[in-house]
């Protein structure tokens, strides 16, 4: 055959094809999630999430140490709260002494340049298990609104560099942007789980935390009211456009693989930065797929967290983020 054009010459060896690569992972990439629970000297594996840990504030600190000499520069923060200190009004999430702002405050001093970024919603917190305030069978929007910024507020007393509101109720970003400007932490950056949807992939995360929603006939059995549809495209943009315009500093999807369309149609619509949270149920599948021996590991998560990138993510929350940085060594 006579052609002038072959594209496998660029594909020959591995010199030219990392060379001509388009998408590339680095540490700066990375969201590493951390669970933590109180008492002391806890490090103990969760169940449905192989590998991956909920830790008590002593192991926390050398944890913060670690990930940064590894090249990891930023962590979202997640508790788990006793069930004597749940209510249906957030009392504890806006505890000075919390279990999250003590988090916040052990990391900050044990590695002060470590990127520290908070979980802002109420289901940890919550006697039902939901993301908001139940009223009358409803998870109110409003008055949840309203805990919320408190709870910004606090976070950022304690030291969080950026607050990571997960719970989709309608206007939180403006109310926790004023919040925190009105408390002067205009500084404090806000990440907006702005397309979050209703998955079934967060099961593992919800057996992390207990905090997935409780059979009681006076709250919904599901968070689908506040979560968006799977099925839905469009009313993404148009979240994350209203995310942005009240002060999302960045924006993030929610799965991660099943709506990396959802990734590169907002990439495309806006000049902010795209998240991505690689979930519990992603990692997982993968981990119990390994552990039988059906899939390569290493392959597998590398192609996936590639894929993220490759969708428009500039950055990806991964509980593989230590495995994927050990791989490139």
């Amino acid at each position: 055959m006579e052609l002038r054009k072959r594209n496998r010459r660029l594909r020959r060896t591995e010199a030219i094809r990392s060379m001509t690569r388009e998408t590339h992972l680095s540490p700066a990439n990375f969201i590493v999630p951390l669970f933590v629970t109180e008492g002391k000297g806890i490090r103990e594996e969760i169940p449905s999430m192989p590998g991956y840990y909920r830790t008590s504030l002593d192991y926390l600190a050398a944890e913060a140490r670690e990930l940064w000499n590894m090249g990891l520069r930023s962590v979202l923060l997640f508790v788990k709260v006793s069930d004597r200190l749940k209510d249906n009004a957030g009392t504890e999430a806006v505890n000075p002494n919390g279990l999250m702002q003590r988090a916040v405050a052990t990391i900050k001093d044990a590695c002060p340049e470590l990127w520290v970024m908070t979980d802002v919603a109420l289901d940890p917190y919550s006697s039902f298990g939901h993301d908001g305030i139940v009223q009358g069978g409803e998870i109110v929007n409003d008055a949840t609104v309203a805990v919320l910024g408190e709870m910004s507020v606090s976070h950022a007393r304690a030291g969080a560099d950026m607050v990571a509101p997960s719970d989709m109720m309608d206007g939180r970003v403006a109310a926790i942007r004023e919040s925190l400007d009105r408390q002067g932490f205009s500084n404090t950056g806000i990440m907006s789980y702005s397309a979050k949807y209703a998955s079934a992939f967060y099961g593992p995360f919800r057996d992390a935390l207990d905090s997935a929603p409780v059979a009681d006939v006076s709250a919904p059995s599901d968070k689908k009211t506040y979560q968006m549809d799977p099925a839905n495209r469009l009313e993404a943009l148009k979240e994350v456009r209203a995310d942005i315009e009240e002060g999302a500093d960045i924006v993030m999807v929610k799965p991660g693989l099943c709506y990396l369309d959802i990734v590169r149609e907002i990439r495309n619509e806006v000049v902010v930065p795209v998240a991505v949270y690689q979930v519990s149920g992603e990692y997982a599948m993968l981990k119990a797929a390994a552990a039988q021996g059906w899939l390569d590991h290493d392959a597998v998560m590398m192609e996936q967290l590639l894929a993220i990138r490759r969708a428009g993510a500039d950055l990806i929350a991964s509980y593989f983020a230590r495995d994927a940085i050990k791989y490139l060594g």
